[in-house]
């Protein structure tokens, strides 16, 4: 069993993946080839923003948004403390603060209560100056986008949407990487829409903005690639990625809808025996993860194990809240401050998902997971007492 198939996908695609590479190898035109513009503009019009700007990373999408926006020294980037390294990286390779806020314990994105706090809290200090607010779209799931759009407006910030795992996902009929000022995602081949390394893009209505992004994203460049205008960086997308991306983004569809059936599937059999995912009413998620939540740090490691041994994949997103991480660890940040964040990262566990996965594996999986909580509880399931695994 594949945590998430790629292969298969493969499988699926393949003829029209082998010719899209087949025609960029050919063509000659490895870089910022003609496939690049045109799934720029196949992205923004499925995403329904102006401009998408494409680069060489989910990391590098952050970094560019960051940039245009001239986000530096002495600025306060608001972070949520449960999700990828990245989202906080970006912040401080530009030199700005990122201030970490706690999460949704039921939805895992940025709670807004603790949003506001963090803000005002950074104000009264006075050591930084708010200017970003950096909403993940976790596993998945649009961000509460209404209520942090009200607190941005506010206080005068931007809003940075880190739609790394996001696309695909809606929210109120609304698409996933349209909800921020700028917006970003990664194709990492493990995400929702992947190619076969590492890539990313930037979605904005903003002309101004857009600009910049694409300067930046080649060292700078002004009217041509030999005129530099500004210190950039070197972050294109390859054209052999943008040729698979495509192929994948025309079956987008089909797979969004099949990978919710599969989610509703292991929601349907696993709802009364674990905490599963909640989807707010109007929201849909790509479901870059299917996320569950144990009693305990213990109940969720042994959990981990059991499904190891029994050749089923899961995978901890993440084991450790951001201010935790060795890098971050003299940020001043109190180890209290986030405590939904810490819970999650002791009891969550994240279980096989994609477009490709059959009823017959979902049942593997979840009757394992079944079977351990029933031994451990001492309980009868389907009849039987369970006594096999280790307490």
């Amino acid at each position: 069993m594949q945590f998430r198939d790629l292969k298969q996908q493969y499988q699926v695609l393949k003829a029209g993946i082998d010719k899209a590479i087949r025609d960029v190898a050919a063509s000659g035109a490895y870089i910022m080839g003609p496939q690049v513009k045109e799934l720029e503009r196949e992205l923004a019009g499925y995403v329904g923003t102006r401009h998408c700007i494409s680069c060489a990373s989910g990391t590098d999408a952050l970094t560019l948004a960051l940039k245009a926006w001239d986000v530096k020294q002495g600025d306060a980037v608001f972070v949520p403390d449960f999700t990828f390294f990245s989202s906080a990286e970006a912040v401080s390779l530009e030199g700005a603060t990122p201030v970490f806020v706690d999460v949704d314990r039921d939805t895992f994105n940025i709670d807004p209560a603790d949003l506001e706090n963090k803000i005002e809290a950074t104000i009264r200090k006075g050591e930084s100056v708010p200017k970003v607010i950096i909403a993940v779209d976790l596993f998945g799931l649009p961000a509460n986008y209404p209520a942090i759009c009200r607190i941005a407006d506010n206080h005068g910030l931007l809003i940075l949407e880190d739609g790394a795992q996001g696309f695909g996902g809606c929210a109120n009929g609304k698409r996933s990487c349209s909800f921020g000022d700028i917006s970003t995602t990664s194709f990492f081949p493990s995400k929702p829409l992947g190619c076969y390394g590492d890539g990313g893009a930037c979605f904005t209505d903003n002309d101004e903005w857009a600009t910049l992004m694409d300067s930046y994203r080649m060292h700078g460049k002004g009217s041509s690639k030999y005129e530099n205008i500004r210190i950039g960086m070197n972050s294109r997308l390859d054209t052999i990625q943008a040729s698979i991306l495509q192929v994948k983004l025309r079956a987008f569809a089909g797979e969004l809808a099949a990978v919710n059936k599969a989610a509703a599937e292991y929601t349907t059999r696993l709802a009364d025996i674990v905490e599963t995912p909640v989807v707010p009413d109007g929201f849909l998620s790509n479901w870059a993860q299917y996320t569950i939540k144990l009693n305990s740090k213990t109940e969720r490691d042994k959990l981990q194990a059991y499904l190891k041994g029994q050749g089923i994949p899961s995978t901890v997103y993440y084991p450790s809240p951001i201010h935790r991480q060795i890098a971050y660890r003299n940020s001043g940040l109190p180890e209290s401050d986030c405590p939904v964040a810490g819970n999650l990262c002791d009891t969550v566990l994240s279980l096989p998902i994609h477009p490709y996965i059959s009823l017959e594996e979902i049942n593997e999986v979840c009757n394992a997971v079944k079977t351990f909580l029933a031994s451990r509880k001492r309980i009868k399931w389907g009849g039987t007492p369970i006594n096999g695994i280790n307490r």
